[in-house]
């Protein structure tokens, strides 16, 4: 008989072993007579499939705490995380080929004797009862279905039931034996197996029942899981038939005393233990962090939409979700877990998680862009609330980060930073000096009440803060009509590239045709009228804190793929974008606020002057104060961290939070810092150039 008959001798002999057609019965002894050897259907390795010959298995990702152990979620479709042998309790190992292939270790890849045995107990009992499969057989065909880079439709082919398919498996399967051994072919079967419950591989299905470690089976449970590979889906003690899980157990066991590698009194006392299931299931996204530590769920979520950006995983959201929740990696974030603890401490010091208001709060480490912490208000949660109530108590918007629907709060005086740092960068020192009057018409054309006869004409807060000032001064006391005018010499294009610069994403639609459209116009933008997020504002202040270097915020410290490869996404993401002495002169003026002394002994008052105090180490920072103080905010900063809060409704920006919560943000932000610094040295500031602080314009000007 030539080769070039022979595929079609098998396809004959295999319909006639899976559909029990009569024809078979006269092929299959022809066949052995003749002497087929099943390596003439032989594929060569080197043609095999990219994904036999290195199996891409669908790996859940985890996510850890910046201590690398704590886990915070995972991230999958497929629960499985692929284990050594090794790590793997021998007993588990005898039971798995016992249940599928008691012949494993004799044939190479296809069993003559298992597809007569089949063929014959099958046309016995008029039904399919037994399967010719080998295990690596079955290897191949769950690679071929688990490939996450194949689509549903691509899956559904690699298993459909037909000839041409159980050939092209036989034809690798050969093609493996040949090239790996038995112990390899054991491994990647036992962690690709699908054992029920949602569990993929031998890690997960141990877990999942048992709550061990594979390592840790006994007799009893391995027998178990052997039991499920069959039919895990009707056989799962957990979601379906226990009866049968528990009679495919004994099977196991009988399989294994008939081999000899089980005695028969021990197999017995396995038989008559109970099913001992200590079932415990794998987190699963953002949704799923651990009860006690929901406060968690923000970050996880930011984590998320930070990833869904990153086109190092993928060329579109879609694909990075696909990469994220079958590759297996592990990820260790920036999440402090004490100073995210004392950070919501603080945070629901001053609102409990029913009020309407809400105090979003990040802290940033300059230098690198980490977010050690998020915390808000709010349970983390997809629970319904009560009517007219969108985001308490629970909620899934990013309040903290800003996206989706939520656009942020505007925060007031803090953006008089921007307008400092562009005057500075225009060259203008901080020793420039204004009498600034209790009001001020500007020449940037406004309607409504900020109108005097078409013009905006903003007043201070206080008839007290008119009079003589520098930046020193007039930062420390907030005074409006200072900023105001030094926004007009300066140009007021120049504030709102600042603040763009400095990482303040505009993402109301209002707010980002203002600054594409209309900047030089915008002169209001250095009062803070615009919508930002404790978030981008924590950067912000940061930068100045790291003498001008900006940071993308990042919540990544590592990130390993499934092989243990470093991959460099997440990485700090910094550039220079301030001139150093720039930065360190509005970091000077920005210790007046907050009750320190610059370094050139001209702060004079502050809007926050206790939070020095409180703190015992250099410190600068700002609060602000929206329009009728519908939102308030605070932020502080020293060299080596920067915390951002903010008061307001999410869910109505007309309904303010009053002056009276400024005190709370202003000591709830001081004793985070003082919290996520201990044990760290004070550092100080580094003071500017005289001339950067002190040059004379000769341009005094007047009201």
């Amino acid at each position: 008989m030539t080769r070039a008959i022979l595929p079609k001798v098998f396809t004959v002999l295999l319909a006639g072993t899976l559909a029990g057609l009569a024809l078979a019965v006269a092929a299959l002894p022809a066949a052995l007579v003749y002497g087929i050897g099943f390596s003439a259907l032989s594929a060569p390795y080197a043609d095999l499939p990219n994904t036999l010959r290195t199996p891409p298995t669908a790996q859940r990702s985890n996510l850890y705490a910046k201590d690398g152990t704590t886990l915070i979620t995972s991230f999958y479709q497929e629960d499985r995380v692929d284990v050594p042998l090794d790590e793997v309790a021998p007993v588990m190992r005898q039971a798995i080929i016992a249940a599928e292939d008691a012949r494993f270790h004799e044939h190479s890849g296809v069993d003559l004797r298992g597809i007569v045995r089949a063929f014959t107990v099958n046309q016995r009992d008029g039904a399919t009862r037994q399967g010719a499969s080998t295990l690596t057989m079955q290897y191949v065909r769950n690679v071929l279905s688990n490939d996450p880079r194949l689509s549903e439709a691509q899956r559904a082919a690699a298993t459909e039931v037909s000839t041409a398919r159980k050939i092209q498996e036989i034809r690798y399967a050969l093609a493996l034996e040949r090239e790996l051994t038995k112990d390899q072919i054991l491994t990647r079967y036992l962690n690709i197996a699908y054992f029920g419950a949602g569990a993929y591989g031998i890690a997960a299905a141990s877990k999942r029942y048992f709550s061990v470690s594979p390592a840790e089976l006994t007799l009893a449970q391995a027998a178990l899981l052997a039991g499920l590979v069959r039919s895990p889906n009707t056989d799962d003690p957990i979601n379906g038939d226990a009866d049968s899980a528990t009679a495919r157990r004994g099977y196991v066991l009988d399989r294994l005393v008939e081999s000899g590698q089980v005695p028969p009194d021990v197999a017995d006392r396995a038989r008559a233990e109970p099913l001992n299931l200590r079932p415990s299931e794998t987190p699963n996204d953002c949704t799923a962090v651990p009860e006690g530590h929901n406060d968690w769920g923000f970050f996880c979520d930011w984590f998320t939409r930070w990833w869904n950006d990153q086109q190092a995983f993928g060329s579109s959201v879609d694909e990075r979700q696909r990469t994220l929740r079958r590759g297996g990696f592990t990820i260790v974030t920036s999440l402090d877990p004490a100073v995210q603890r004392a950070t919501s401490e603080q945070v629901r010091g001053v609102y409990s998680t029913a009020s309407r208001y809400a105090m979003p709060t990040a802290v940033v480490q300059p230098g690198t862009g980490r977010v050690l912490a998020m915390a808000v208000n709010r349970t983390y949660s997809v629970a319904a609330n009560p009517p007219g109530q969108k985001n308490h108590p629970n909620t899934v918007n990013q309040l903290v980060a800003g996206g989706g629907t939520i656009v942020g709060y505007q925060a007031g005086s803090t953006f008089k930073l921007f307008t400092m740092l562009a005057a500075l960068e225009a060259g203008l020192p901080l020793r420039t000096e204004y009498d600034a009057p209790s009001r001020i018409v500007t020449d940037y054309r406004v309607s409504g009440e900020a109108s005097c006869g078409g013009y905006w004409c903003p007043e201070n807060a206080s008839v007290s803060m008119s009079g003589e000032h520098d930046m020193w001064t007039a930062f420390g006391e907030s005074v409006n009509t200072y900023f105001v005018w030094l926004t007009e010499r300066i140009g007021a294009d120049r504030v709102v590239e600042m603040a763009e610069r400095l990482g303040i994403v505009l993402r109301a639609e209002g707010d980002a045709q203002l600054a594409r459209h209309g900047a030089r116009e915008w002169g209001p933008f250095t009062l803070g009228v615009a919508a930002t997020t404790p978030l981008d504002l924590a950067g912000a202040y940061a930068t100045v804190a790291a003498e001008g270097t900006w940071c993308a915020p990042t919540p990544i410290t590592s990130i390993t793929d499934a092989t243990g490869r470093r991959v460099s996404a997440g990485q700090p993401d910094c550039r220079q974008v301030l001139d150093v002495d720039v930065a360190r002169a509005a970091a000077d003026a920005a210790r007046c606020p907050v009750g320190d002394q610059s370094m050139y002994r001209t702060c004079d008052g502050g809007t926050a002057s206790a939070l020095h105090r409180q703190l015992g180490r250099p410190v600068g920072g700002k609060t602000g104060s929206s329009e009728g103080y519908g939102t308030e905010t605070v932020v502080a900063f020293t060299p080596q961290l920067a915390v951002a809060a903010m008061a307001a409704n999410p869910d109505d920006p007309r309904d303010a939070v009053g002056p009276e919560v400024q005190r709370g943000l202003v000591d709830s932000v001081g004793e985070i810092l003082a919290f996520a610094l201990r044990g760290q040295p004070a550092r100080d500031f580094v003071p500017p150039g005289e001339a950067t602080a002190l040059r004379v314009t000769g341009e005094r000007a007047g009201n």
